[in-house]
């Protein structure tokens, strides 16, 4: 009897049937307990306790562990009791994770590998591991997962196919997708689907069409997406999975204005909800439907019930289930839809209760978002008469407390975000951008351009984490004074109605300089800018230069020159990254003619030590001809004279072509010491860190590799002074693809970098590198000065006076 009730039962929870499973197994356990047999009752509570978690009701899972437990310790010390053990805290394990704590999990699952371990049972030990992977996901240690997944699949590759292999290829597949590898992603992700098709694992096929269905959707192959959600809707037994495809579905279309199809897609979404067991899968997808439907401006979607049921439903099965988290959720998703109708006081009941709970579960990822949201009611709130009243002050404190929150998870933010990279920009962005444009109203006081200024440096220290998904930089507060005293720093940033800049100039109180216009015409300006400076065949129009030179230099011009500013560095934001600030034009001369320019991605990241430089040293490598492995990109003749002519100016070592491999490169910079590296090769920097790179003569060297390149140095006494990229350029119109350029210095542990916004024409590169080395071989100048000389001569050359040749080298990092 007891088997065939265990086989039903299990059955049952293969199936997605949790709630029909519970009376069987308690029937299980009651039967157990009369019989005497120890062994079978407390594998049935474990059982239960699996099924209770899964449903999302972790008290009832809690204490039926609890019961398992207390049964266990009446057993000898056997090895079945050593696996019952290990079974136990397995679902402890997925107890843990539920309740958000990572770290709990991780050290459960890791007893329980060294049971497994002990007892010599492989595969339980490979599904223990498969389980601490999860774990690492959920901390954000992808490199930890990546490692931990690729050993596990060494492992199995010589082993036959079983559901263990593809689980863990799926898991591979996922972490490689978190990590932006979304080529090796779909690849492994396509290995495991065979392997489950194989053992017909309708279940698992479902979970691993999901997972090609995100990794499509984040190589912006939207139609490829759509057509693996629809597979999971069509083919997947459980009512789980069907709902995440249908909702994912949901989610490309409305990104995509498709309204027609959205509207077909929400009787389906509404139908298959009903089907749902009581769970936290049930919950989170009423939210999520909400979520999705909240993002959208359309409001001709009519969903079968008012989002204000959907969410009401989640917050009635949260609390049935005690799924304090997806209370929360509930509940402030509930507030983000008051806030969109203007019912602002009913918000900030919701938006409070939501908080609350939220902080009391430690759960930071959702507290930042409900203060954000409090923020920005009680900014709607205030009395727009009196624009600095009580409310507009507590705004101000909501937003400042979000920030603080999201500063504490810095690394989770990045495993938060990095799955869809536009939830960076959707969901933490605005936080920063919407607290600046509250701090800096006219006439702004000291205090509020200070902590404008700082939130900027913060965005700015974010974009850069969530661009190279990995939270490694250490910021360090700095006195622009301590710096350099000749200096003058320009914070920009670009809000929806406005441009504002704050100006730091050594021992003054911070200036604040406004432009009121619309995000969209200041945008169109630069734009307009980098078209006239990057093509010969257009007229040079340098109203257009001027323009932006009166929005950011203009109404300070007066005081730079009287407190003796040698050095302008700036802080750019959004489209400023893709435009050289040098040739901003104030109706006489070019601003390099006047000033030495620095671009830095954070004053706080900056080595802001200055470097006594007693002789050069420079290690020169290039590509002169085509290569077959990236044949779109041309020959590169003037590297060689470029490299030869820097030879002539300072002690150089060269690689050109054959000698320029990866590994030859990496050697030659492990064993010497090199104060600047100059590359002369194609490269790309792009917004996708993964899209950038660097060609060698037999591959590329992409971003990572060649910051662990550089900072893998293990014979360097002092950091790279200065690397030099010739010859490579930003993605054209992408507002982040300058960050790959200003991470390369911070994060590779270069002082400062030199490097093209565009390609530029080979000879000029050629002489503007010659001149560049000749001044700073002398010893008597900073970088920028060299870098402002050398501009300079080309400007007053016949052949080379249009910005095209000279301006597109910028200098990031360290000015000194």
């Amino acid at each position: 009897m007891p088997d065939s009730l265990d086989q039903k039962a299990q059955q049952l929870y293969e199936t997605g049937q949790y709630q029909e499973a519970i009376p069987l197994l308690e029937q299980l356990i009651s039967n157990y307990s009369d019989s005497g047999d120890l062994i079978g009752e407390i594998n049935a509570l474990v059982n239960l306790a699996l099924v209770y978690q899964t449903l999302g009701d972790l008290d009832q899972a809690k204490q039926t562990l609890s019961q398992s437990l207390t049964k266990l310790s009446y057993l000898d010390h056997t090895k079945d009791r050593q696996q019952l053990q290990a079974q136990i805290l397995s679902v402890q394990g997925q107890v843990y994770l539920s309740l958000g704590q990572g770290e709990k999990a991780l050290s459960t699952w890791q007893q329980t590998s060294a049971i497994y371990q002990e007892l010599g049972d492989l595969t339980r030990l490979t599904e223990s591991q498969i389980y601490q992977v999860q774990a690492y996901r959920v901390l954000g240690l992808y490199n930890q997962a990546s490692k931990t997944l690729t050993e596990i699949t060494e492992t199995l590759q010589n082993q036959p196919d079983s559901k263990l292999k593809s689980t863990a290829l799926h898991y591979l597949g996922d972490v490689l997708r978190q990590v932006g590898k979304f080529k090796d992603s779909q690849a492994i992700l396509q290995q495991s689907l065979a392997i489950a098709e194989n053992f017909q694992n309708q279940t698992l096929i479902a979970d691993i069409l999901l997972s090609l269905g995100d990794t499509a959707r984040l190589q912006r192959k939207t139609e490829e997406a759509i057509e693996f959600y629809q597979r999971v809707v069509k083919e997947s037994p459980l009512p789980d999975s069907k709902i995440q495809g249908q909702l994912n579905q949901l989610s490309i279309v409305i990104t995509k204005q498709e309204w027609s199809q959205a509207r077909k897609l929400l009787p389906a979404i509404d139908n298959t909800l009903t089907k749902l067991p009581p769970s936290k899968i049930a919950i989170n997808a009423r939210i999520n439907l909400a979520k999705t439907l909240l993002k959208s401006e359309n409001t001709q979607l009519k969903t079968p019930k008012s989002l204000a049921n959907y969410l009401a439903d989640a917050i009635k099965l949260a609390r049935k289930l005690g799924d304090k988290r997806g209370e929360a959720e509930a509940i402030g998703n509930l507030g983000t839809l008051y806030e969109k109708q203007s019912r602002l006081d009913e918000a900030q009941d919701l938006t409070e209760k939501a908080l609350v709970i939220a902080q009391e579960i430690q759960a930071p990822d959702l507290a930042y978002q409900w203060q954000w949201q409090l923020g920005r009611i009680l900014n709607l709130k205030q009395d727009k008469k009196n624009a600095i009243d009580r409310r507009s002050r507590s705004a101000i404190a909501a937003y400042s407390q979000s920030l603080q929150t999201l500063k504490s998870i810095r690394s989770d933010l990045v495993a938060i975000s990095s799955d869809l990279q536009f939830e960076f920009r959707e969901s933490v962005e605005p936080v920063y951008r919407e607290l600046v444009g509250l701090l800096l109203e006219p006439n702004a006081s000291q205090e509020n351009l200070k902590q404008a200024r700082d939130v900027i440096e913060s965005l700015q220290l974010a974009e850069l984490d969530n661009f190279f998904r990995d939270a490694c930089l250490d910021a360090k507060p700095v006195n622009i004074d301590e710096i350099d005293p000749n200096a003058a720093i320009f914070y920009t940033i670009i809000l929806p109605d406005r441009l504002e800049v704050i100006v730091t100039l050594p021992g003054q109180p911070l200036r604040q300089i406004t432009t009121n216009l619309p995000k969209t015409e200041i945008e169109e300006q630069i734009a307009s800018v980098n078209r006239d400076i990057t093509s010969l065949w257009r007229a040079l129009r340098k109203e257009n230069l001027q323009t932006i030179h009166d929005w950011l230099i203009g109404p300070i011009e007066t005081e730079l020159a009287n407190s003796n500013i040698r050095t302008l560095v700036f802080i750019p934001d959004g489209a400023l990254r893709n435009i050289p600030m040098s040739v901003l034009y104030d109706g006489e001369n070019y601003l390099t003619e006047k000033y030495s320019i620095a671009l830095a991605p954070s004053l706080q990241l900056i080595d802001s030590q200055a470097n006594v430089r007693e002789k050069v040293s420079v290690l020169t490598a290039g590509v002169t001809e085509t290569r077959p492995h990236r044949p779109n990109l041309g020959s590169l003749p003037g590297v060689k004279v470029e490299l030869e002519n820097i030879m002539a100016q300072v002690p150089s070592l060269i690689l050109l072509n054959e000698s320029f491999t990866e590994s030859n490169f990496n050697t030659v910079v492990n064993t010497s010491s090199y104060e600047v590296v100059h590359l002369a090769t194609h490269g790309e920097f792009s917004s996708v860190a993964e899209e950038t790179f660097l060609l060698t003569w037999d591959d590329v060297i992409n971003l990572n590799e060649l910051n662990s390149l550089i900072s893998a140095d293990q014979k360097q006494k002092n950091p790279i002074e200065l690397l030099v990229l010739s010859a490579c350029r930003t993605a054209v119109g992408d507002s982040r693809a300058a960050l790959g350029l200003a991470g390369v210095a911070v994060r590779g542990g270069a002082r400062s970098t030199i490097a093209s916004l565009w390609y530029v024409d080979d000879l000029a590169t050629a002489e503007l590198m010659t001149r560049f080395y000749q001044k700073l071989a002398t010893g008597q100048v900073t970088k920028a000065e060299a870098l402002r000389l050398a501009q300079q001569e080309l400007l007053q050359s016949e052949q080379f006076n249009h910005p095209y040749y000279w301006s597109a080298f910028i200098l990031l990092g360290n000015w000194l």
